[in-house]
């Protein structure tokens, strides 16, 4: 057997699990917490997943008869079976949102549910609702898809698709509704490159910026629309080799003017540091061309950044998100100059020490000074006065176990150094030397990084020559 076949976990059927419990009450007499407690301790001194087991003991009806003993989710989804060709929505609310509460109490709960045939039951009360024309109906079933598509993308299929496109062009002016349906096609997008395509190719993206100009006011949907836009810019299926993310990225920007869109919508929620994450975070993931980093420079994005930067340091995620999308536009030379004229490092470095116990932010400002101080010795020098170099350090020193910490700070002393190596002393007078080689010692993917920041910072440093062309030949 191969390695990766040793280290695979074993899985069981809920049944399997159940049946255990079952057994521990009625063999062992034992009460239902200790045999629920048992039964997962001896399943995973077995190596069982139980990632995608209910960990509880099933309901008992009133007749008290074995078989009919049951999860609450499958009560709820076998209430909505029953009443699937004949009730109308409205008659069957309460048990819709008894099925969605239970669906967002985890992943085994949603996963048990898709496994006993709930996807094509709720979405046939989704179209059934759009035809009644009933709002609390719709958003009640809705709300549900959502629940269950969570973690679940794979469970859309086209006809899905197509009804999520129909209620979003649709019902455009109704915020709750459109705000409930552009959630079910995030879920649907996250890691399932395929369903992205195929939304894309129907129209969701002119849907998703629409939903945003026409809801201005509307905060949850904004976050909700600036979210999904962000996910189709994702590469996160390992099921496809190439995915669509750049394209997607491109679709957005040049053909329904997605920059203008979000910076407009930020100018609107000044005061909503959650709006303001969501899309800063949109932001980032759309400068993936040089000219888009000047567009959103040009369209008063990267001057809005530098306020919030400057307003709402004291909210740690907002500040990485600004810093995640000023580290993206600054990909651009030119936007580099105006980040740092702007008074931007000093701060970064300021967002750097107040959040100094966040590695989160810790990594976002290394990286950002880090690109900024590339291919610029001007901007180094800034850096090094303003206090850049020493706070790097710091989140070195104060974040020794945050692999991404330790790269970016390393790539930021490096790039400092390497076309200046007048501050090459500073920088070692800070400790850094130390930091950069317990770095390299400790995460093997700081090796590169760590070893050519120490070798540009003049240190004696071992570079391993993986193979010199000696010693054999290539042919035979």
């Amino acid at each position: 057997m191969s390695k990766r076949g040793k280290m695979a976990k074993r899985r069981i059927t809920q049944e399997t699990f159940d049946d255990a419990v079952r057994e521990n009450m009625e063999e062992f007499e034992m009460d239902p917490d200790e045999a629920l407690r048992d039964a997962v301790e001896q399943f995973e001194s077995q190596g069982v997943d139980l990632s995608c087991i209910v960990k509880a003991v099933p309901a008992v009806t009133a007749d008290d008869k074995q078989e009919e003993q049951t999860h609450e989710v499958l009560k709820a989804l076998d209430s909505l079976r029953i009443g699937r060709d004949s009730a109308a929505v409205a008659d069957v609310t309460a048990d819709m949102k008894c099925f969605t509460e239970q669906c967002s109490v985890g992943f085994a709960q949603r996963y048990l549910a898709a496994q006993k045939e709930a996807y094509p039951i709720i979405l046939s009360y989704c179209k059934k609702s759009v035809e009644e024309q009933v709002q609390d109906s719709v958003l009640a079933a809705l709300s549900a898809l959502a629940a269950l598509t969570d973690g679940q993308p794979d469970l859309l299929d086209a006809e899905g698709q197509q009804f999520l496109l129909d209620v979003l062009k649709e019902h455009r002016a109704d915020s709750s509704v459109t705000c409930t349906a552009i959630c079910v096609a995030r879920h649907c997008c996250i890691k399932h490159e395929q369903n992205r395509q195929d939304l894309v190719k129907g129209g969701l993206l002119p849907l998703l910026t629409g939903a945003i100009t026409q809801h201005s006011g509307c905060a949850e949907l904004i976050k909700e629309a600036s979210s999904a836009l962000r996910v189709v810019t994702f590469d996160d299926d390992v099921r496809v080799t190439f995915g669509n993310a750049h394209e997607h990225a491109k679709m957005i920007v040049l053909e329904h003017n997605g920059l203008k869109v979000l910076i407009e919508s930020a100018k609107a929620h000044l005061k909503n540091t959650s709006v303001l994450s969501e899309l800063c975070a949109t932001l980032a993931r759309l400068a993936v061309r040089n000219e888009f980093c000047q567009d959103i420079c040009d369209l008063g994005g990267l001057k809005l950044m530098m306020t919030l930067l400057a307003d709402s340091y004291e909210s740690a995620e907002l500040v990485r998100q600004v810093l995640s999308a000023i580290r993206a536009v600054a990909g651009n030379d030119d936007v580099k100059d105006t980040v740092v004229s702007a008074g931007g490092v000093q701060l970064i470095v300021i967002a750097m020490n107040r959040h100094m116990s966040n590695p989160s932010v810790c990594e976002q400002g290394c990286a950002c000074l880090s690109v900024l101080a590339l291919r610029k010795p001007n901007n180094c020098k800034v850096i090094m006065e303003n206090g850049g170099a020493l706070a790097a350090v710091q989140a070195m020193k104060a974040h020794s176990d945050a692999i991404n910490v330790q790269k970016q700070g390393c790539m930021l002393l490096r790039n400092l150094v390497a076309r200046m190596r007048n501050y090459s002393q500073l920088i070692l007078e800070m400790g850094a030397e130390a930091l950069i080689a317990q770095a390299v010692q400790t995460h093997q993917d700081c090796g590169d990084v760590g070893k050519a920041a120490l070798r540009d910072l003049g240190c004696q440093v071992e570079l391993r020559e993986l193979w010199t062309g000696k010693h054999g030949s290539l042919v035979n």
